[in-house]
Parts: C-alpha cells; structure tokens; sequence
C-alpha cells in the first residue's frame, strides 16, 4: 500500500470547456493523457492518491463532475484539496457524497495508512510582490484554516498509536520567495511537520525561484503535475 502526489491535474472534459494547456509549453502537451497512462502504471487500487488542488477548470460542480468523474474511474483511493482555479468546490459534505473513491478535505485531517494527511489551499505570502490588503485577509483566513487541519491532525496523531507522522499538503508554495519566512512556515515547525508537499508553481523560471528542500527542518517538494511530467511520485510506501 503507497501514498502518492499529484498536484495541479488542470482537467477540462466537459464539453465546450476545453482548456488548451498546451499553450503554456511542451511539458502540459497531451496531459490529461499521460497523468492517466502514468496513473494507471504506478497506482493500484488499495494505495492512495493526494491531489492538493487545482483540479478542475469546471466554473461549476456540473462542469467539473466530467473531470471528477475521470478521476474516480482511476485505481486507488484520492484525497482532494482546493487550488485557487476550483471555483466549482462548494459544500465539502455534499462532494463528499458523491464518490466512493473520492475524499475531499477541507480544515480537517484523515489518516492513511500509519500517516495523517493535512493541509490548506494556502495563499500568497507577504512577502510576494503587488501583496494588498485584500490578499492580507485572506492569507490570515488560510493561517486560520491551517491550523484548524493541524490541530485535528495532531489529536489523531496523540490518539493513534500506529501513526508515526503528519503530513502536510498545500495548493499555493508556503513562501513566495525563499529568502523570506512564513506564517504557514511557523505553524509547520509549531507542530512539528517534516514534510510539506505543494502545487500551484509552473513554467521553468517558478521551479527554479520555488522552495525545495529543507529549510529550518522541514522538507518542501513541489509536485505540480508539469513539475512531475505528469507523473505521480511515492511519499510513502507501507
């Protein structure tokens, strides 16, 4: 049984909601086609699937059920978390309903395997350029969201004993440049997180300014589908 990560999927079945992503360079050419072909070889149906974000161009749920749908059809068990192009992600009981092989999380936590999942979509950090006002309030609201996922994260942990880790997952990278330091960056070593895995970064010049590797004893891997060539990678073999 294996964890694996994928971010960034940037699906658009439904009809007349075609998104080219090709426009945005060789490594989105055929996508969805190959995050299925490589889906399909790596994953088998009793391991599970982290998907943080940005899955669906759908605007709306109708729209976006073709791509869930796509996805539910996939081997093994996902995890779903809001990336910022999600507009269709409303009433997390009511998706929740919808798909037996889907879970979608939202200020919570779940356990897998010996590990508890974890996270929030995020934001852009202070630190970015052309930060406002307006993204000030909704970086606290993700502060917030953050550690409501943590706290319950952390009961599960103290609760189970076959759990050896919380990890957390993330849309948006926990700083925007990587000089600079967080208030998400703070809450992962509050709780103690070792590992942080996130989307939302594309094209060769963000994977090069991103943060990767560890930085005051946490690790942060960018795993956005383009990143990946559309590959999911293992977190966790159990």
């Amino acid at each position: 049984m294996s964890i694996y990560v994928i971010s960034d999927l940037h699906l658009s079945f439904a009809p007349g909601n075609d998104k080219a992503m090709d426009i945005f360079g060789p490594r989105w050419f055929n996508h969805a086609e190959r995050i299925g072909i490589n889906w399909r070889q790596l994953v088998k149906d009793e391991d599970t699937v982290i998907v943080p974000g940005d899955i669906s161009w759908g605007l709306k749920l109708d729209e976006a059920a073709y791509d869930l749908s796509w996805i539910d059809q996939l081997p093994g068990k996902k995890i779903m978390m809001k990336g910022n192009h999600d507009l269709w992600w409303q009433g997390i009981g009511k998706l929740n309903r919808m798909y037996d092989t889907i879970t979608f999380l939202q200020n919570d936590s779940l356990i897998v395997e010996n590990k508890v999942i974890c996270g929030t979509r995020g934001w852009d950090t202070p630190d970015n350029d052309g930060f406002t006002d307006d993204d000030m309030k909704v970086y606290k609201r993700e502060l917030l969201r953050l550690e409501m996922s943590l706290v319950s994260a952390k009961k599960k942990f103290e609760e189970n004993d076959n759990v050896d880790e919380i990890i957390c997952f993330m849309h948006y990278p926990p700083v925007s440049k990587v000089g600079s330091y967080s208030g998400f960056q703070q809450l992962f070593e509050d709780y103690g997180i070792k590992r942080v895995y996130y989307g939302h970064v594309h094209n060769e010049i963000g994977f090069k300014n991103t943060i990767q590797g560890q930085h005051h004893g946490v690790d942060y891997k960018l795993v956005s589908a383009d990143y990946l060539n559309c590959m999911p990678i293992l977190i966790e073999e159990v």
